[in-house]
């Protein structure tokens, strides 16, 4: 059976455990922490931090996660050819405008989903790096929000947040992560080429959560598509264009600036991430603002409601 291994730290096994929280299966294997069965592929995450992915599938549930690999585990183990016109490294986008695409708060227990879609030509590539548009993963929130607020006057962008209760009905109705997302992303794209107009452009760029094949039959309901030659999927995309780069800091500021506005009306401040530390803060809102408060506030499938409740409950 094809198959590749991850070595992966606790915490982000912890956030792989919620992103299949709809897939777990009860039966694991021993040494295991959870096992999960999405589209045509296994994923079983072990307490020696190795994550086994198998199945047809397996290259594309692992390329969602490699970004965190502390290294392969098997490198003999190696991405099947393709004959897709995907450039691959940094060199290869560096003479091109494209359009391209992040979100943020998908692995957050409380805070919305954000969606960006942004465009930079190649005639803005000096002026943005000096402005300080870079991979945010190393950026901290005070410089992403300064950054951006000079940003979103200098570049065409579209953003897309989607509310927490309307995130929990899309989930509830049977809706997994990933086609939420993809439909996000087609979404912000779609707006975004409406506003450029005719404005030229060499492709789009989008920061790579599922496999090409999988994010098309995601959006296949959808009325209308991004379907163009030149669409690439990347990860780590934020590092390989600018337009990415500025898609992720937007995406960031954003998300900050709804996670402050949740925190003014819970009446404390309301943390990021999916840790103890935000289960704490789930067990206060449920007894400062009732159970039924959740739903606006947080992903409710999430673990995290689970264990607020047993901290109440202590």
């Amino acid at each position: 059976m094809s198959q590749r291994v991850l070595l992966l730290d606790s915490k982000v096994i912890e956030k792989m455990k919620q992103f299949y929280q709809d897939e777990l299966a009860t039966k694991l294997p021993p040494g295991a922490i959870f096992s999960a069965k999405p589209m045509n592929c296994s994923v079983t995450a072990y307490k020696s931090g190795k994550v086994l992915f198998q199945g047809a599938n397996h290259e594309a549930e692992a390329k969602i996660w490699e970004k965190f690999s502390k290294n392969e585990v098997q490198p003999t183990v190696i991405k099947k050819a393709t004959k897709e016109n995907t450039p691959s490294n940094k060199t290869q986008f560096s003479h091109m405008s494209l359009l391209g695409s992040d979100e943020v708060g998908t692995g957050d227990y409380f805070g919305p989903i954000t969606v960006v879609a942004s465009f930079v030509s190649k005639e803005n590539f000096e002026e943005l790096t000096q402005l300080g548009v870079k991979d945010s993963k190393g950026m901290k929130d005070e410089q992403i929000c300064k950054i951006a607020k000079q940003l979103i006057k200098q570049i065409p962008y579209s953003l897309l947040v989607l509310p927490n209760e309307k995130y929990n009905s899309l989930q509830a109705k049977g809706m997994n992560q990933g086609k939420i997302k993809a439909i996000l992303h087609n979404q912000a794209l779609l707006h975004l080429k409406k506003k450029l107009g005719a404005t030229p452009y060499d492709g789009i760029l989008i920061d790579q959560f599922v496999e090409r094949g999988i994010y098309y039959r995601y959006i296949a309901d959808q009325k209308e598509k991004v379907q163009e030659q030149n669409i690439f999927f990347q990860t780590k995309a934020e590092s390989l264009h600018l337009s990415v780069a500025a898609a992720s800091i937007i995406a960031r500021y954003a998300f900050v600036r709804e996670m402050d506005k949740l925190s003014a009306e819970a009446g404390f401040e309301i943390p990021k991430g999916a840790g103890p530390h935000v289960d704490k803060a789930a067990a206060k809102l449920i007894e400062t603002h009732g159970l039924e408060a959740l739903s606006k506030f947080c992903k409710v499938h999430f673990a995290n409601t689970e264990k607020a409740k047993k901290l109440l409950k202590r």
